[in-house]
């Protein structure tokens, strides 16, 4: 019996896909709420047109990540060989355009027949087929029964408004649980060390919640409005000693196969949007000749019944995915989103806070230098890892009072990939794009 389940092939593939009917439900919304004219059919052009035309891969995407050889190594299985080292291995990115004419003509489908064609269609039948032959549970059952919930965000006090998040079983609660206690320190007067060290150990304690009670909410012991209790809160931050580190948290795996998209418009609607498909493409399965790569967020689950995340019908594990904003009087003044694993409520209180306690401007909370407490991916670590630009003093200092400090390079893709708009009172909007990525801030 196996002890854990796979992360790569037909196993890791065992939840159903979500985008196309949470594409489907904003436009819904949009129209319905917002007054919005845009056919449906009309978001899909110029994906299509790249897929079937191709388009230049990016410098991130020829990389061959090191820590993954399962994917284009010497140990990644017959399936991803056959079908996903064709089009995206680095060797096969580096010849030419990336043409996805599978892929392609899956979308037209979905253009033209709505989520429907996706998840009780012919394209249905042909992923399931696909990846129950490479030993994926999934069946045309589980892709007829998918929809996507409308949810109430998560949201604490912090300065003059609120910051809200993802309900579980995202990693919402402990991305705010992090603000929560910062709330109750003076993050604007502390130098870099001693701002460093208070988030970190808000960070440790906020994961020790996580790690305890956070999965599918229809199975959490403690329920979000518990944990986020400002007297649970208040007890918390008394733990924090700022002239030693406390014990170290527990960690969790994490991949690296997400973006992070950040708009806003004159109206003052914003949107901090999320995708993923966990670690890098995934699953690793193309899924026969749809062109679809399978994502792998279930193969957090656990075997072990003991754990929170435990393997069971109809339950959805705990991911990372954590989409937030900040208001001030009930609107968006400060969108954010950052890809990362385990670093993405890290870089987000980073941003929150240079913005809002340092006064730092959108794109120099992103350039500025981060950490990351614990795994974002690879090898299981409790390390406080810095990146290189800082200092030794720094860094020294941080070690002095029980930090495992490990440096990493100036630039470090190992920090995530942040994007945040600030919508400022006075009118306009600032976009910071983080340049550890492609991406890039743009205006229309």
């Amino acid at each position: 019996m196996a002890e854990a389940i796979p992360i790569r092939g037909g196993p890791a593939a065992l939840t159903v896909p979500g985008a196309v009917d949470g594409w489907w439900q904003a436009h819904q919304y949009s129209t319905r709420s917002m007054g919005s004219a845009l056919p449906w059919k009309a978001f899909f052009g110029d994906a299509i047109a790249y897929a079937r035309g191709g388009f230049s891969a990016s410098a991130g995407q020829r990389v061959t990540p090191p820590a993954e050889p399962d994917l284009f190594g010497p140990t990644a299985i017959a399936p991803i060989k056959e079908h996903l080292w064709p089009l995206y291995h680095p060797d096969a990115l580096a010849q030419g355009p990336l043409v996805q004419r599978d892929l392609a003509l899956t979308l037209e489908a979905v253009r033209d027949g709505g989520p429907d064609a996706f998840y009780g269609g012919d394209i249905a039948r042909r992923i399931v087929a696909a990846v129950s032959a490479a030993g994926s549970p999934l069946s045309r059952e589980d892709f007829a029964e998918h929809k996507s919930e409308w949810v109430e965000p998560l949201r604490v006090s912090y300065r003059r408004g609120q910051a809200c998040s993802f309900p579980p079983p995202t990693q919402g609660i402990p991305a705010l649980a992090i603000l929560a206690l910062a709330d109750r320190f003076d993050m604007a007067g502390l130098d870099e060390t001693d701002y460093i060290h208070v988030l970190v150990e808000a960070t440790k304690l906020a994961f020790e919640d996580r790690d305890r009670y956070l999965t599918d909410p229809d199975w959490m012991e403690k329920s979000a409005k518990e944990l986020l209790d400002p007297d649970h809160l208040d007890a918390m931050a008394r733990r924090i000693d700022m002239r030693r580190t406390g014990r170290p948290a527990a960690g969790m795996a994490a991949g690296g196969d997400t973006v992070a998209i950040i708009t806003a418009d004159a109206q003052g609607n914003a949107v901090s949007l999320i995708q993923s498909v966990y670690f890098t493409w995934g699953s690793g399965l193309v899924a026969g000749d749809t062109g679809v790569v399978l994502q792998n967020r279930g193969s957090f689950f656990s075997l072990d019944a003991r754990q929170a995340n435990a393997l069971a019908p109809r339950k959805r594990t705990l991911h990372t995915l954590i989409p937030s904003m900040y208001l001030e009087g009930g609107r968006a003044r400060f969108v954010y989103g950052t890809m990362g694993g385990e670093g993405q409520p890290q870089t987000q209180a980073a941003l929150v806070t240079r913005r809002l306690d340092r006064g730092m401007g959108a794109q120099a909370c992103v350039e500025a230098p981060r950490w990351v407490y614990g795994r974002t991916w690879g090898a299981p670590t409790r390390a406080l890892r810095l990146e290189g630009r800082y200092g030794p003093d720094v860094a020294g200092e941080l070690a002095s009072r029980g930090h495992d400090v490990k440096m990493a390079g100036e630039w470090d893709d190992l920090f995530g990939h942040a994007q945040c708009i600030w919508l400022d009172p006075q009118g306009g909007l600032l976009g910071g794009s983080d340049p550890r990525a492609d991406g890039g801030a743009l205006g229309f």
